[in-house]
């Protein structure tokens, strides 16, 4: 009688019995034996450096440049913070050689200019670790939030738990502005998510060996801790710092002196003061020294113009165009958009002054009724024009976004 050569069940007693040269196997034995060859890939996958290509920082760039329009100078910074990264992680340290530091970086830019899409795009491209984490939750230790090490904790589960592969990631902190300082005047109450944060981010900034409880933090007191050391950590940093420009703005009047100091002022672009950000107005914003000490690389990104919303809606590879064509394409139905409609949706994005992010809730707006109603009517072919396109603004109720 026929029965599984592994486990010893006949055919009746399984849902599938496969015949081989001499032996038999059922279903839940192929089960196992998945389960077992993945859990070992698993085991393997330990994100060993000795067999990566290491990208240029042009190649690095030119994978951004498929997905991420603009912000060259925030792109060029990156590809080659993430290069010379990679290159620290392959030194072979001795004692007669220069050991290279690590170059922490801060992003600044308004919202929806692409700081975390960069952050999203690096990742997709990266051989080590990566996770992106939230500042906005932490807290100092024995308040109601995070600890600052749940920002390893997040580290560790990308590497599965892989303490060598850790050591090695790449953290990316975003809204690193709201944990500025609430004030320079002293008070009676603790700045719990604030100052009291940047303070514990040093040692993680720095490089020490750090405790990070697996689990999370305060849930499970009983877990072991599993000590990492954050040496060659690589902190990525972003924040749209709001009203930073009133800030560069009252540096640079103060800074120019004399017959020449309405003639420097004339050269000022007003309208992106971001490009003349410095450290300075990173600790008059309310971020302590010590912490900006431990982020030399300074960068920002451009605030997004007409032509640069206008790429972003059909170039990159996961426009927003595209995903509501492949939408559409799932239904059997043929999606096409005039480019009258496409400007009016730039021009909407930059009365609303959202950003990119603004270009997601006009075409929501624009796209609803036609995804409601669509794949019931049957029909083939959709154009969006720009009458359709206005009708669905006015009726809409996106007039709650426009900016004050």
């Amino acid at each position: 009688m026929d029965k599984c050569s592994f486990c010893g069940r006949e055919k009746k007693e399984v849902n599938l019995l496969i015949a081989g040269m001499d032996g038999h196997i059922c279903d839940r034995c192929i089960e196992q034996a998945y389960a077992i060859v993945e859990e070992e890939f698993k085991k393997e996958d330990n994100f060993d450096m000795s067999g990566i290509k290491l990208l240029k920082p042009k190649e690095i760039k030119e994978f951004l440049d498929q997905y991420v329009i603009g912000q060259d100078q925030a792109k060029k910074i990156l590809s080659v913070a993430v290069y010379n990264h990679y290159k620290r992680l392959g030194q072979k340290v001795q004692d007669d050689e220069t050991e290279i530091e690590k170059s922490n970086i801060v992003l600044v830019g308004e919202t929806g200019t692409g700081k975390t899409l960069l952050a999203r795009t690096i990742a997709k491209m990266l051989h080590v670790p990566f996770t992106i984490v939230d500042a906005t939750v932490l807290t100092e230790a024995g308040y109601v939030g995070e600890d600052i090490e749940s920002l390893l904790t997040r580290l560790l589960q990308a590497a599965d738990y892989n303490v060598e592969a850790a050591e090695k990631g790449i953290v990316f902190i975003d809204e690193i502005d709201k944990i500025a300082r609430k004030g320079d005047n002293p008070s009676i109450t603790r700045d719990v998510s604030g100052e009291g944060v940047q303070q514990g981010l040093l040692k993680l900034l720095e490089g020490s060996v750090v405790n990070v409880p697996p689990q999370g933090g305060r849930k499970h007191p009983e877990q072991k801790m599993i000590p990492v050391n954050t040496k060659n950590i690589l902190f990525i940093c972003g924040g749209a710092f709001d009203g930073i420009e009133k800030k560069i703005a009252q540096r640079l009047n103060t800074k120019v002196v004399g017959y020449g100091a309405q003639k420097n002022a004339d050269h000022l672009d007003r309208n992106n003061m971001l490009q003349y950000i410095s450290p300075q107005d990173l600790k008059s914003f309310g971020l302590i020294p010590e912490i900006i000490g431990r982020m030399p690389v300074l960068t920002y990104l451009e605030p997004l113009d007409r032509e640069t919303l206008r790429s972003i809606l059909t170039e990159p590879k996961n426009s927003l165009i595209k995903q509501y064509i492949k939408l559409f394409k799932l239904d059997d139905i043929e999606l096409s958009f005039d480019e009258d409609a496409l400007q009016f949706i730039v021009d909407k994005a930059i009365e609303f002054k959202l950003g990119a992010r603004g270009l997601r809730s006009i075409c929501e707006s624009i796209m609803v009724d036609a995804m409601f109603d669509s794949p019931s009517d049957g029909i083939k072919d959709l154009k969006i024009n720009l009458e359709y396109a206005k009708l669905k603004i006015d009726t809409g109720n996106l007039q709650r976004l426009k900016a004050s």
